[in-house]
């Protein structure tokens, strides 16, 4: 289930940066990387997958494909998803509601909830175009990620410390 994780945090920054690629300058402007990942994303699309799984160019092709068929239904969600971000930041700047803050959040969960689905669904009909070498690279990758989260948290300072 972890490999998974990473799976589809990975493939979530790449469809993501497919999105945001695909915008005009007259677009709403993209939303910011998912938490701040860019897992080495290189040039191009495929950037991490391709240099790290070694995809062959017909699994890239089907890739792109895959996430053009989705940009559709995803990108609609993302830019709503943007545009709350935005509107809950006037409560960050301004004068704190927490009954608006509160309502906005409930539509950002909902809005979450389908790009949670959207996304699972997107990664799964990625993931099983690797094969089976590349889908334990996969998890390789992610049990080197979490053990590396996991030393992070063990070095981090207690919650509420402030240097």
């Amino acid at each position: 289930m972890k490999s998974f994780r990473f799976l589809v945090a990975a493939l979530a920054v790449l469809l993501g940066t497919a999105i945001a690629k695909s915008q005009t300058s007259s677009d709403t402007p993209p939303p910011p990387p998912m938490h701040g990942h860019e897992f080495g994303m290189g040039p191009g699309p495929m950037g991490f997958f391709a240099k790290q799984l070694n995809l062959t160019d017909e699994q890239k092709t089907q890739m792109k494909a895959v996430m053009q068929k989705e940009h559709p239904a995803m990108k609609p969600l993302m830019e709503q998803q943007h545009q709350i971000d935005l509107q809950l930041r006037q409560y960050v700047e301004g004068t704190f509601n927490a009954e608006k803050v509160q309502a906005l959040a409930a539509q950002k969960a909902q809005i979450q909830t389908q790009l949670t689905v959207a996304e699972t669904r997107v990664h799964n009909e990625l993931y099983q175009l690797l094969t089976s070498d590349q889908q334990a690279q996969v998890k390789q990758l992610e049990a080197n990620h979490a053990a590396r989260m996991q030393q992070h948290m063990n070095q981090a300072p207690p919650c509420g410390t402030v240097n």
